[in-house]
């Protein structure tokens, strides 16, 4: 990833002030500043339009624009910044198993980092969705390390390893990953399939997650949660487009699409959901 990023646009955008050299130190406040200013977000698959993993693309869309992204968007912009660092990184790829039954086979359709430092390979993700890493994981099978959220770890899963992070009393699996090379043409692929399927998930509605200090805030569908850490969680089903909008704004900051595809379509959502 050769083409040179604007650090100063990204460095503003999430609100990082201190020294860009590639140190542990750095990549941890990077990793927790990162999720909590560039939402997870679907929406452009819900509302049909082309996702690019393009350089420029992203840095429009998701530094200048103030949009978030999937997985594929947050980790490829998150790579390119590392790399622009002087951080050793590798793509690689995973299988979400967070509320999958075991039994089930799911599809090598994450993207997460490798990233080499003297302390040792540690795993950097924010763009996880179903509960965004906010601190980059130390490749030490077993052991719990603390993030600004909740504790997490990487364990040893057959031939590669699985990521969990402490909910409540259990220790429940995010995904399943190995150390393989996983390219740009492969994430390529999948995010095809994420943004333009008609079985995708974010096709058949908004998905959004944003961690921020103290709580979680996560939106699927019609179905806005906020999660408080070490407390309750509190849950409630949108129930107009004007909410909808309110939730995007205030609890994920995302921008609202322009045109009136976004409404014609969230109406068609809140109606199926009633």
């Amino acid at each position: 990833m050769q083409e040179r990023i604007d650090l100063e646009a990204y460095f503003e955008r999430i609100g990082f002030r201190g020294a860009p050299t590639p140190s542990l130190e750095t990549l941890q406040a990077l990793h927790a500043l990162h999720p909590a200013a560039i939402a997870f977000e679907g929406l452009s698959p819900f509302l049909g339009e082309p996702v690019s993993l393009a350089p420029r693309a992203l840095e429009e869309k998701l530094v200048r624009r103030g949009r978030g992204g999937y997985c594929f968007e947050q980790n490829v912009l998150f790579w390119r910044v590392l790399e622009a660092l002087g951080f050793r990184v590798r793509g690689l790829g995973g299988r979400v198993r967070l509320n999958w039954p075991e039994h089930v086979i799911t599809p090598r359709g994450h993207m997460l980092l490798a990233v080499e430092l003297s302390e040792g390979l540690h795993i950097a993700d924010v763009g996880f969705g179903g509960l965004t890493l906010t601190a980059a994981l130390r490749l030490e099978p077993g052991v719990a390390q603390a993030t600004p959220h909740e504790p997490a770890r990487i364990v040893r899963a057959g031939a590669g390893f699985a990521v969990q992070a402490s909910i409540g009393a259990d220790w429940r699996t995010l995904y399943t990953f190995d150390l393989q090379d996983t390219f740009l043409e492969d994430y390529e692929v999948w995010n095809w399939y994420y943004a333009a399927h008609p079985r995708s998930p974010f096709v058949e509605g908004p998905i959004l997650a944003r961690p921020e200090h103290g709580r979680r805030h996560a939106l699927r569908h019609a179905r806005y949660t906020v999660h408080v850490l070490g407390g309750a969680s509190e849950a409630r089903r949108l129930a107009s487009v004007e909410e909808l909008c309110r939730v995007l704004e205030q609890a994920f900051h995302v921008p609202l699409p322009a045109g009136g595809e976004f409404e014609r379509r969230a109406r068609e959502l809140l109606a199926r959901a009633t």
